[in-house]
């Protein structure tokens, strides 16, 4: 049990309904990663944006937060398949956050989409990478399969839809 306070009396929490009650702290928890403050903003901003994000993205919306803070959050979200990246072909790496289950093995890699109108990833999370045999001797540690098109909003924009 824990004792949470904001200026009222004290409240008991049972450490694991708190966990499932509270989505970022329970995937931080699924990971091994300690909460800090730090990581719950940066956890949440990536979970509550509806697509995948660029460090400069994520500078951009979280202002005050130092740069180099942000970038050894990722590197520790990488680090801990909570986030996998995506090589969009756009210059710039962009983070989305991994499934409770994700152990981001190449058989787990999905399709993602990258919008060349609003320039933002997508990921299609139910679309499997197709397979791929490496010859003999080769070993296979990752797969990027980016398509390139409108998303929605860019589509009906254009007519396209």
């Amino acid at each position: 049990m824990r004792i949470k306070s904001y200026l009222c009396p004290p409240v008991l929490f049972d450490n694991d309904n708190f966990m499932a009650e509270d989505p970022y702290l329970h995937k931080l928890d699924v990971r091994g990663i300690k909460p800090t403050a730090i990581r719950l903003l940066i956890l949440r901003t990536m979970m509550d944006t509806n697509r995948a994000l660029s460090q400069h993205d994520m500078e951009e919306i979280l202002q005050t937060v130092d740069k180099s803070t942000i970038f050894r959050t990722i590197t520790l979200f990488l680090e801990h398949h909570l986030i996998h990246e995506i090589d969009d072909g756009s210059g710039a790496l962009k983070y989305a956050v991994c499934s409770d289950d994700c152990t981001c093995s190449v058989s787990e890699q999905h399709v993602h989409l990258y919008c060349e109108n609003c320039h933002r990833a997508f990921c299609f999370r139910q679309q499997s990478v197709p397979v791929v045999e490496a010859p003999e001797g080769f070993v296979l540690l990752g797969v990027n399969y980016v398509l390139k098109g409108l998303c929605p909003a860019c589509a009906a924009k254009a007519g396209e839809s």
